[in-house]
């Protein structure tokens, strides 16, 4: 490799360097933002599922059309994916979780959050019941609305025999994993296996009081079903707000540890490449050096 070209791979790695280096910086801001906001609605969610724990076990419960099992049928799959890339495997491994649940019942149909869930859905050819994209990175209640009337509505209708959802839950700064859950029908053990992944295992948000879920009979009024019927489809935009808020923490503290780890390898790439340089420059200048003596002794 010429000297030239070694020091325009130099400048460029530097100047690459440069951009991963601003990502890391921007993705971190975010990441503390995102992070605060999932760790401050984990209690308000962990209530929320607590109580439809409760509710799905009573008799009242179990007997209610939401929560009665269909044993064939269609599965929808709301997929939760960042709408850009750059964040290591935090989508790759959500749409892998994915690809197992089409291979379990090829009948699949998709709500697609997120850009990249968007692009699978269509690579994969199947049905897209809603699109959602540039979801903010503030996610609100009012956000998931929309979304939660087109799960309740396809349910209802008996199109589907199950509705599930696939995110990355975060866990910390450099670790997340794929969870699929169950929204629909109602299942008490789906919801207890949220409410324990809810809460970090150390951290100032975590919560290391014991707490014991104790068995509460409701007194229901007007009725169970009027109850349900409005209290279930709340929960169940609380899920999918929850989902999407360890979405958005996972995505943003992927993107940086990944820019960080661009970033640390543009520096040991240019310390490489200007330690050819140097050994190509003093090659040449050598050769030049024992050229000149060789002609000055010829000339004598």
């Amino acid at each position: 490799m010429a000297l030239k070209q070694v020091k325009n791979k130099i400048v460029s790695t530097q100047k690459t360097g440069q951009v991963t280096k601003a990502m890391e910086s921007v993705s971190a801001v975010k990441m503390r933002k995102s992070q605060e906001r999932a760790f401050a609605g984990r209690p308000y969610v962990h209530a929320a599922m607590r109580i439809l724990g409760r509710l799905s076990e009573s008799q009242d419960g179990l007997s209610h059309p939401l929560a009665q099992k269909r044993e064939e049928g269609k599965q929808l799959l709301v997929i939760v994916t960042s709408d850009k890339g750059l964040a290591g495997a935090v989508n790759s491994s959500v749409l892998k979780r994915a690809t197992e649940a089409f291979a379990n019942n090829p009948e699949t149909d998709v709500v697609a959050i997120g850009r990249k869930a968007l692009d699978f859905a269509k690579r994969e050819e199947k049905v897209i019941v809603g699109e959602y994209t540039n979801v903010h990175d503030e996610v609100t209640l009012q956000d998931v609305r929309t979304i939660t009337e087109t799960i309740m509505e396809s349910f209802t209708a008996g199109t589907y025999a199950n509705v599930a959802v696939v995110y990355q839950n975060f866990i910390s700064t450099f670790e997340q994993e794929p969870f699929k859950r169950q929204i629909l029908p109602l299942d008490p053990q789906q919801i207890h296996e949220i409410m324990v992944d809810i809460k970090p295992k150390k951290g100032k948000f975590s919560d290391n009081s014991s707490e014991q879920d104790v068995k509460i009979a409701y007194t229901v009024e007007p009725s169970a079903e009027e109850v349900l019927n409005t209290l279930i489809p709340q929960l169940v935009q609380i899920m999918l707000y929850h989902a999407l808020l360890e979405s958005k923490a996972s995505e943003h503290s992927a993107r940086m540890v990944a820019m960080k780890n661009a970033t640390d390898k543009s520096k040991e790439v240019v310390k490489a490449l200007t330690l050819v340089y140097n050994k190509q420059r003093q090659a040449a200048i050598t050769a030049e050096v024992s050229e000149i003596s060789g002609g000055i002794e010829a000339m004598k």
